[in-house]
């Protein structure tokens, strides 16, 4: 995929998106993730609670919070 971006990014047949981040294969979400992506973009993985933003051209993990819990999911 081509998006002018500095960091490798694919995206997997169950439309998983994923990056190369410090030499790491780093899980980016699915609907979570923007397309396309622009830099200033920002937003947090539901499943693992990490949170992204696009800085000239290169997609940075900036924090972690509690991973988002949704209600149907509890038993």
């Amino acid at each position: 995929m081509a998006f002018n971006l500095k960091t490798k990014l694919w995206q997997t047949g169950s439309l998983d998106w994923w990056a190369m981040i410090d030499g790491e294969d780093v899980y980016l979400g699915t609907r979570e993730f923007p397309n396309p992506p622009e830099n200033g973009d920002e937003w947090v993985v539901r499943s693992t609670g990490d949170m992204f933003k696009i800085i000239d051209g290169e997609i940075c993990r900036v924090g972690k919070q509690e991973p988002q819990k949704l209600e149907w999911m509890e038993l």
